[in-house]
């Protein structure tokens, strides 16, 4: 959430800030830069809809555990589970050794290859479907397993995505490997129904800063954002111009009727009221929306009410707007 200060600095401030905090903000920027490329069309959670490329290439059974096991872990794209599927036993089809019984070389068992002490670790609670015992040889204990370590190693709240997956296989090039199939498997709300429109396009651009550093008054990519800095960058690539604060975005824009549907694209605005406006997203789709949410953390996706009045941490949800409209 961001403060009442982030949406009164000036553009001044902004470049003072951006030239003082450029080298380490730089370079925070490109550890983040295989993330931040890669969630931008991974969303968290479930939010992503299967690509014609998951639906080909994973077994029904399979993409439906995948959606299911990521939900207990917001912020982790069931794209990420289904790619470490994909590469670890060809989603429970390969007939190598390890996968239906016994271990591989490197003392991996089951559908997602885990440790027997990995395993042990995060296998409970026993998840809908799951053997009991837990088995990795059954692939629902498998994924929910696999799930759980993803989120306790830098998953949960997509805080580190990447840091999650090399946990899992202690590779650069697996994390590439899997951030880079994890991609072809999922299409973010924007891109199924708002493709070409402004606000598709401010979404799916948004989307690529995840990973970029929060800086209050920011408004570069790859240096830093705060919230409304990235909203205005966004609808500047998509053909809309916007006021620089939060508050002027709110007054500006066309607010959003009871009963309208929340698009992606819309415009989700957080404070005290109409006139203490002091946060600004961008919704995505499913319940969620991208933003730049505060001092040391970096712009991120993640749940977000829609109904005006519905309470968000200390704040409570003033409005939604259309900036197209």
């Amino acid at each position: 959430m961001s403060i009442a200060l982030d949406d009164s600095a000036a553009s001044g401030l902004a470049t003072k800030l951006a030239a003082v905090a450029g080298g380490l903000c730089l370079l925070v920027a490109l550890l983040a830069a295989g993330a931040g490329a890669g969630i931008a069309s991974l969303l968290g959670g479930g939010a992503a809809a299967p690509s014609a490329s998951a639906t080909s290439a994973i077994p029904p059974a399979m993409l439906a555990l995948y959606q299911q096991a990521a939900t207990t872990c917001p912020g982790l794209p069931w794209t990420v589970l289904a790619a470490i599927g994909t590469v670890e036993s060809g989603n429970g089809t390969s007939t190598l050794p390890g996968v239906h019984s016994g271990a591989n070389s490197a003392g991996a068992e089951g559908d997602m290859q885990e440790l027997a002490s990995t395993f042990a670790e995060y296998d409970q609670p026993v998840p809908p479907g799951g053997a009991a015992p837990p088995s990795p040889y059954d692939p629902t204990d498998a994924v929910y397993a696999a799930a759980r370590m993803l989120c306790a190693n830098g998953a949960a709240n997509g805080a580190n995505l990447n840091q999650a997956i090399f946990d899992y296989n202690h590779a650069t090039w697996y994390v590439s490997e899997v951030m880079s199939l994890a991609q072809t498997y999922g299409q973010t709300q924007a891109q199924t129904v708002a493709a070409g429109t402004a606000g598709g396009v401010a979404v799916d651009w948004a989307l690529a800063q995840v990973g970029t550093p929060y800086i209050w008054g920011g408004e570069t990519p790859g240096v830093g954002f705060d919230c409304s800095g990235l909203v205005q960058a966004a609808y500047k690539v998509a053909g809309i111009s916007l006021p620089r604060v939060a508050q002027d975005q709110y007054d500006r824009t066309t607010k959003l009727g009871p009963g309208n549907p929340v698009e992606p694209g819309d415009l989700i605005f957080f404070g005290g009221g109409p006139s203490d406006v002091t946060h600004v997203g961008i919704y995505v789709g499913n319940g969620q929306m991208v933003d730049a949410p505060h001092t040391g953390a970096d712009v991120r996706v993640e749940a977000t009410p829609t109904t005006p009045g519905a309470s968000w941490g200390t704040d409570v949800v003033v409005g939604v707007t259309d900036p197209a409209a």
